[in-house]
């Protein structure tokens, strides 16, 4: 009696294609792309792509976070608590986690992969130029994933493994990941339109850095908010009063 069996390297066995062959899949490595950012909007826009950090192994999990805002205010005298106000959606956020180990090569080191880690926590050349320094937005990407763009929040890296001289060749990083906003366009670029507006009317303890913080994520934004909304004292909003809240791309860039 004979027999026989599939392997893969190391002896493992691998699973068979739908042709009957044992050919090896293709492994896609996961990577994080560096994307100029734009100190014009803020930086919610991306720029020219200005480098890739691959992932030497593909990460074991993903943590991807996404939380709403909602708020309760209590009523004297009420019997039962008011329903919550949807206040908006918070920056999503990713973890993950990079691996990397230069033992197999000789004179080998993970200093370089971690530095470019480090790197994305501080301003690009480019913006430090232009005297409005911004750290690069990143997006990660593994097959079928996307992530949002997203500015690196944090990065901590764990040296396991050392040469004789003190060279660390092995790491464990962790890297922490916030979504950063993007402009959204005009609603049909055929047409012209313009996106859609909300509106918000003033309550006690508004003031148009407060409400531009809430409805963009940039408080900076409350003189072309005010612009537009011809306020004629942005100090003195009077309480009541509706203010129209544009997209962030029509409000840096009106439409004349």
């Amino acid at each position: 009696m004979t027999g026989s069996s599939l392997s893969g390297a190391g002896g493992k066995p691998t699973a068979p294609s739908p042709t009957g062959d044992s050919a090896p899949q293709k492994v896609e490595k996961a990577k994080l792309t560096m994307y100029e950012s734009s100190p014009a909007t803020g930086g919610r826009k991306l720029d020219a792509e200005i480098g890739t950090i691959e992932f030497q192994f593909n990460p074991k999990e993903l943590t991807i976070a996404k939380k709403a805002k909602w708020e309760s205010k209590s009523t004297n005298g009420a019997k039962a608590a008011p329903p919550p106000e949807f206040k908006g959606p918070e920056p999503g956020q990713l973890s993950l986690e990079m691996f990397f180990d230069a033992t197999a090569k000789h004179d080998g080191s993970v200093v370089e992969a971690v530095d470019k880690l480090f790197s994305c926590c501080t301003p690009t050349d480019k913006t430090h130029a232009n005297n409005k320094p911004m750290p690069p937005l990143v997006v990660f990407q593994w097959g079928a994933i996307k992530s949002f763009p997203a500015y690196v929040t944090q990065v901590s890296a764990k040296y396991t493994l050392f040469t004789p001289e003190g060279t660390p060749i092995r790491a464990l990083c962790t890297v922490t990941l916030q979504e950063m906003p993007q402009q959204k366009g005009k609603q049909n670029p055929t047409s012209g339109s313009i996106a859609a507006r909300s509106i918000h009317r003033v309550v006690t303890g508004d003031t148009l850095a407060s409400i531009a913080y809430r409805e963009y994520g940039d408080p900076t934004l409350w003189r072309p908010l005010a612009h537009f909304n011809r306020v004629d004292d942005p100090a003195r909003l009077p309480l009541g009063s509706v203010l129209m809240l544009p997209s962030a791309s029509e409000l840096l860039d009106p439409v004349t």
